[in-house]
């Protein structure tokens, strides 16, 4: 009897591999059998496309759309409003600005991941600004070496927040919350009675923020290594799963993405290169998601903690050492929390009292969490901290052409943030009625 290949192909598709444990197999099996949209685009073509992305709206897998199309508004809004919003300079003050939010951020995407919050990020990044400025102006240090004992010293302040929360049990929101407290005096004792100590502006952390690379040949070479880059690791991803003999995308379904990232890159390079070309900053940051993205995807580590964020019951008897994950990604969270302080004294070449205070706490979660990055736990990528950092920034600087005051910048921020949250839980309802959750 001949065997329909197809057909035995989509019966034993593999559940992706950062989705959720199934909670309940029984409701699972009795929902519609999930089919792998590289199935389907190789056997239907373009309209496999259009079946995928019904399945996945019908089941509540939005992923990046809500952010994406968010950001399509926020541009087509604010350049009707003023013509200057998608101005090269604009762009790049943008993407400048946004980097010390987004580094912060990706820390707190690990610790959502878990299911759990850190509200001690903002003060870690004050007490790593005002070390590095104590150190290396007050005592003379060297500039590098002051940076190192900084970073270092937001990953301890970390794996302490994870020790209480992890070992002893405490829950993390009281643990941080009093952290946030515990750094936020320690760095104004650091800081002293003058409060502010000045950077100086051509050293290490002062460039962090001002220096570009105004050849024109480094944007558009990060653009092509940016597209050259992703071909390349989805053509061995393809291969490798060719070779193991389950479903991998097609070249033309590659060809297609590729083409529209390079659409992008290219487009972002040449109005970098109107103004005064590449930001140094924008380049450490992609290099980071790029770092952290392959540290959550591809290393059992990663895997890990996304079994965790799922359920931590499962994970253990699964053999996961949770305590070391769980501190381990506090840890995380601190250092970069310090690299984040780093640049946001980069970008007053001060460290002063009101470093991590005011609305960054919120920005940085709020980011998270509107790049696409659960609440619940067990789903989001460290990309989301790019997407949710970029739809931040540009509302605040789209609002500030126009003069709008701050608190209408307040405002329309957290009534974002509360969208998104919406539609994480609406999503989480609907992926469980399909049995997807």
């Amino acid at each position: 009897m001949t065997t329909d290949k197809s057909a035995t192909s989509l019966d034993k598709t593999p559940a992706p591999a950062d989705a959720p444990p199934v909670g309940n197999p029984d409701a699972a099996g009795g929902a519609a059998t999930a089919v792998d949209p590289r199935l389907l685009i190789r056997e239907q073509g373009f309209g496999g496309y259009i079946t995928e992305f019904k399945r996945k709206i019908s089941g509540g897998d939005l992923g990046s759309i809500p952010v994406v199309v968010g950001l399509a508004i926020i541009a087509i809004v604010f350049q009707s409003m003023n013509s200057e919003f998608l101005s090269a300079k604009n762009i790049s003050d943008i993407a400048t600005t946004m980097v010390a939010t987004g580094m912060m951020a990706v820390g707190i995407i690990f610790v959502l991941l878990l299911g759990e919050i850190d509200l001690s990020v903002g003060s870690v990044s004050g007490v790593s600004g005002a070390l590095v400025a104590v150190l290396s102006v007050t005592q003379g240090m060297n500039e590098w070496l002051a940076i190192l004992v900084a970073i270092v010293s937001g990953a301890v302040m970390g794996a302490i927040h994870g020790f209480f929360f992890a070992r002893i049990g405490a829950p993390a929101f009281a643990v941080t919350l009093a952290g946030l407290l515990f750094w936020l005096g320690f760095m104004l004792q650091l800081l002293g009675d003058s409060g502010t100590i000045n950077l100086d502006g051509d050293g290490v952390v002062g460039k962090l923020t001002t220096y570009y690379f105004s050849d024109v040949a480094a944007a558009y070479g990060l653009a092509a290594i940016a597209v050259i880059g992703y071909f390349a690791a989805a053509f061995l991803d393809t291969r490798r799963r060719e070779a193991a003999g389950i479903p991998s995308r097609p070249i033309a379904d590659i060809a297609v993405r590729t083409g529209v990232l390079a659409v992008f890159a290219f487009a972002a390079a040449y109005m970098f290169n109107q103004y005064r070309g590449l930001p140094l900053a924008l380049v450490l940051f992609l290099i980071v998601l790029v770092g952290t993205d392959f540290l959550l995807r591809r290393t059992a580590y990663g895997r890990k903690i996304f079994a965790l964020g799922g359920s931590v019951e499962a994970s253990r008897r699964a053999g996961i050492n949770v305590t070391a994950i769980r501190i381990s990604v506090f840890s995380i969270a601190g250092t970069f929390a310090a690299i984040g302080g780093l640049f946001w004294a980069s970008k007053i070449a001060a460290a002063n009292q009101g470093s991590g205070t005011g609305d960054l706490l919120m920005n940085v979660i709020a980011a998270a969490v509107i790049g696409g990055t659960s609440l619940f736990g067990g789903r989001g990528r460290t990309w989301n901290a790019l997407l949710g950092v970029m739809v931040i920034v540009s509302i605040q600087y789209g609002l500030s052409l126009e003069g709008i005051a701050t608190p209408i910048q307040y405002m329309v921020t957290g009534a974002v943030l509360l969208a998104t949250v919406v539609i994480d839980s609406v999503t989480r309802k609907t992926q469980k009625t399909a049995g997807r959750a």
